[in-house]
Parts: structure tokens; sequence; C-alpha cells
């Protein structure tokens, strides 16, 4: 379907005859990033056009090492609730935690339909049953080369592309105003493990149609060259097999990896191994991937984790979540020895195949060293090419920009030092400096056939999600939680006549993480006599009133407690009422 030019209260017909609105022509597209710039992960993307919007992605980002007690951190909604009556369905580019992960918490206020490949909605299916929400939403499986109808302004088509999990689509988005073009999370992979080759030449076609905005990941623009193709991988798996015919061989990678997955799966039954699978998310998307199709197992190959009792050493392979060196993963408690099923035994092949994520280089770090001291023998990446990554670098970046030829260019999906490289990647490909919009979270930008600016902001930013609680955990409650862990805890407890205000008994005080109180007696002595002083002026000036009292006692302690240690731990005034 076409859109024919912007005309005022123009009603148009699509190829099957079907009834498509063309705003007036003052309408623009706005363009409003609620995810994934300034930072990794979290990625959602708003486009509205006049009374609609489509949403595409709504993923998770996970917990800063400051971020204490969280478990996520989610896009904030705000905006989205405010025209939620627009929004016509959530449209997934494929099913990595950070553009799905979450989508049970957006669906949970807003329930829309969301449209994906079939892989990409069988992981969010498993995601919406463990959310009890499952019959609620509307799922709509689309294959690649598909188009879906949102509303009246939107077509989306799926185009397929090459990234570190199956069934990955880039989006041409049609609107009456042009086309746009989002990336998704992809790489140009000419030999692919599924043999599915990313579609180069539907780029180019949208190229030669015409492009109005580009939206390119960036995670990866900052390394010149090409990325490596995943069958790199496969031979150094290959390698690794046949070199250790007598030890276990364990190996962690991202759960969503189904390829890196699959060739494990099939150097194991060369070399004659079982495999084990453990890991809740492991475990999850390999019984969703085996499900679809998606992943071939060997005959007689892979085994329940209490099986592999059974087998020698040389005969067992265990694949696992934990690359990340996260806290509650397999391979963590494997390390720390937490774990039921498996122990680390000297002489073990553990296997690490990921490159830590930027901020976990110190777990990592710390899991491969906790490995080595029990005699394990771990491969990384740094010894071995034993992880690719599924991004793009530059010379795969600029072939799409190549094919597509926008008019104008947003970089996406990174932190600023990324935006800004791919940015000046852009100029370099020849495109107008005032054409590329290196946005901000919350920024709108606006376009038409001709022109694009940033129009204003929207609310936006950070929701943290701990255990099931999702917006009751805010900065304030962190920067609590921090003082806590840095400065510890007091505890002031005095009972009181309410009438009178005459101290019955107390002050007593309790420390938690402040100091030992057996090797402090002076000083908590002498803390609770300036405590105990201050309540005396307050029953002798009759200072009845509780909110003063707690204010005066704090201040008071906490003046002390500086003076003599140089610490500021959180005080905590609790006031009984005694009744006489």
């Amino acid at each position: 379907m076409a859109f024919m030019p912007k005309q005022t209260n123009v009603v148009c017909c699509d190829e099957e005859g079907g009834r498509v609105l063309v705003a007036k022509k003052t309408e623009k597209l706005k363009v409003i990033p609620l995810g994934g710039l300034n930072e990794i992960g979290k990625n959602m993307t708003l486009f509205e056009y006049g009374s609609e919007a489509v949403i595409v992605d709504c993923g998770v980002a996970f917990p800063e090492d400051d971020m204490l007690g969280i478990d996520l951190v989610i896009p904030d909604f705000s905006y989205c609730h405010k025209i939620k009556n627009k929004i016509k369905g959530i449209v997934l580019t494929h099913g990595h935690e950070d553009h799905i992960g979450a989508l049970p918490y957006f669906l949970k206020e807003i329930n829309v339909p969301i449209y994906g490949t079939r892989l990409t909605i069988g992981l969010v299916e498993s995601k919406l049953r463990e959310h009890n929400i499952l019959n609620d939403v509307n799922r709509i499986c689309v294959n690649a080369g598909e188009t879906v109808h949102l509303g009246r302004n939107f077509k989306v088509e799926f185009i397929h592309t090459n990234h570190s999990i199956a069934d990955s689509a880039a989006l041409a988005i049609k609107t009456p105003v042009g086309t746009v073009v989002h990336s998704g999370d992809f790489k140009i992979d000419y030999t692919p493990i599924d043999g599915e080759v990313i579609n180069l030449r539907r780029f180019a076609e949208l190229g030669g149609e015409g492009v109005l905005l580009f939206m390119c990941e960036s995670t990866n623009v900052e390394l010149p060259g090409y990325t490596m193709s995943e069958k790199n991988v496969g031979k150094m798996f290959e390698r690794i097999f046949e070199d250790t015919p007598d030890s276990r061989i364990m190996v962690a990678t991202f759960s969503s990896n189904i390829h890196r997955i699959q060739q494990i799966l099939d150097s194991a039954y060369k070399h004659d191994r079982k495999v084990a699978v453990i890991g809740r998310s492991m475990s999850n998307v390999v019984k969703t991937a085996v499900d679809l199709g998606y992943l071939n197992l060997p005959k007689n190959t892979l085994i329940d984790i209490t099986e592999t009792r059974r087998y020698e050493d040389k005969q067992v392979a265990i694949v696992m979540t934990g690359s990340q060196g996260e806290t509650m993963s397999a391979l963590s408690r494997i390390a720390q020895g937490d774990h039921k099923q498996v122990e680390v035994k000297p002489g073990d092949k553990i296997v690490i195949s990921a490159s830590p994520i930027p901020g976990n280089e110190s777990s990592v770090n710390k899991l491969i060293n906790d490995l080595l001291k029990k005699g394990a023998d771990v491969i990384y990446e740094g010894l071995m090419d034993v992880h690719v990554s599924g991004h793009a670098r530059q010379e795969e970046i600029k072939l799409l920009h190549a094919l597509l030829k926008p008019k104008f260019f947003v970089p996406v999906h990174g932190e600023f030092k990324m935006l800004k490289t791919h940015a000046k990647l852009a100029e370099d490909m020849g495109m107008n400096k005032k054409n590329v919009f290196v946005l901000g979270l919350g920024d709108v930008l606006e376009l038409d056939r001709s022109k694009a600016r940033i129009s204003g902001s929207v609310p936006t930013g950070a929701v943290f999600v701990d255990g099931l609680g999702v917006g009751d955990v805010g900065n304030i409650v962190i920067r609590d939680r921090r003082h806590l862990s840095q400065d510890g805890l007091m505890i002031v407890v005095v009972a009181m006549e309410r009438e009178s205000g005459r101290i019955i008994t107390g002050p007593d005080i309790i420390s938690r993480g402040f100091v030992y109180v057996r090797e402090s007696e002076s000083l908590m002595e002498e803390a609770r006599e300036v405590v105990r002083e201050a309540l005396d002026m307050c029953e002798e000036r009759h200072i009845t009133e509780w909110t003063y009292i707690k204010g005066l006692i704090k201040d008071t302690l906490k003046d002390y407690i500086w003076k003599k240690t140089k610490r500021s731990p959180m005080i905590l005034p609790i006031i009984m009422d005694i009744n006489i």
C-alpha cells in the first residue's frame, strides 16, 4: 500500500481495497526513545502519528553495582499511560531480555497485542505464563518477509537478520510521512548456523524505494572490520572436545544463544558425550527451542543433571547459565560450592563462552579465579575464540547505511560514546550533519517528508523491580540502602508519657553495621548520655511534639557520632507511647 501525499481529510484505498485515513497535512511522525539510549539494555521506542502509536521492543536492563537489592530495571511507562488509547501494539525485533524482558510489567498495565517471530513469541509466552497473564494477551506470530497492519497509519514489515539468537528481525515501519527502518540487533553472517543469511536484498530494495529515517544499533560501532561468523566458535568447540578425552566439560553461555547450544550438542554427540542442561533460564529456553523446532537434539544426547552420576567424566558435558558471573546463576553457585548436583573437580574443563557485558568484568574475573582455585581448567575469551559477538562492527554497519541511503539517521542501542561514534560514521558516509540526531531518553523527534527536529521531551527514566514489586523502590530507597551499606544503622528507643513528655525508660541505643558494641561500650554510653541530655531539655521545656523530639534526637546524635568517628550512620528514633 502506498500512502497518498498529505491532504486535509483525504481517504485512500490500499491494494486490497481497504480504506486508510491519511491525517491532516499538519500531522508529523513522532519518534520517542523510552529506553536503550545512553545505556546498555532497556530498549524501547515509541512511534506516534496522530491518534495512533506503535511500540518497538520493551526490554529490561540489569542493575548496576550501586542499585542494592534491585533485580531488574525497566523503562518508565508514564507517557505510554498518557496515550494508552492510541497504542495499537508492540512489535518485537528478537527474544533477548533487553528487548522483551519488561513486557509482563507493561502488559499488566496496558494490554495491547504483541507481534514477533515464532521463537520470539515462544520466549515471551514463557514470561507471560510466569506472570499468570498468558491467556490475557493477544500474541501474533509473524514470519520474516511478512507485513502487519497496526491501525490505519502503520504497516510493519519484518526483515530477516542474523544475531546471537534465532528469528531476529529488522523492521521497515511504513507511515504516512515515509518509511522508518529499525535495524534491531544484527550482524552480517554469511555462514550462519541455520543457513539463513541476512536479507540484504530487501534492505537494498528499501533504499531504492526511499527511507525517511534509519535507526541502527550501535553496540559494536567502535570496533573496525567485521564480526566473525558463529561457525568459528563451533570449530573451537570441536577442538576443545578433541583435546579433552578424559575430563568433564562444562560450558557457560547465554541461554538465548540457541545456535551456540546447537554446536555444543553436536560436538558432544560426535564425541559420545551426554549433555545435561542446568540453570532456570537455560532449561526454559532449550525446552522452548526444542518444542518450536529451533534446536535439533541428537538422539539420546540430552539427560537430566541427576543422571550424570551414572556416567564417567569423559562421557559428560554440562551446559549452563552464569557466563556473566551472576550471583545466583548455575556456574556461580558451582564455583562457590553451593550447587546441589554439581561440584567442581580438579581437571574439569570449564568454558566461559561469552564476553563480559560492560560493568560485569569484575564479577567474571572473580568467577574465573574461584574456578581456577578449585583446580578447574578454565577457558575464556582472552585465551581462545570461544565467543563471537552477535552485533555488527563498523564495516557491516556501513553496508546497511550504503544500501538504505536514509534521509535522516538516529543511532540507538548504546552508551553516549557509542552513539556519537555512530553519528560520526554516518557523517563520514556522506550524511548531512544536520540530518543526524543523537537523542536522549524521552526526546521527541518530529518528522515529515522533508524535515526533522527535536520538538521537546516526555517523562522517562528507570523503574526499579525488587522481587515482585514494581515501582515501589525509588531513588530514595536506593539512597537509604546505600547509606545503610556504607555507614550502618543506630536505633534509639525511648518510652515517653505523651501528655507530660516525661521519659519513662531509655534512651536505649541499638547498633547494626556501625560499631561492634562490646568493643565500643564507652562510645555507646556517651551517645546515650548525649541523647538523654537532649530529652531532659525537652522535658524541662514541656516539649511533647514527637516530630520535634525525633528530629532533635537525630540531629544531636548525628553531631556527636560525627565528631567522635567521622562517620554518619542512619539514625532511627523510636518513641513508645506509655500511659500511666
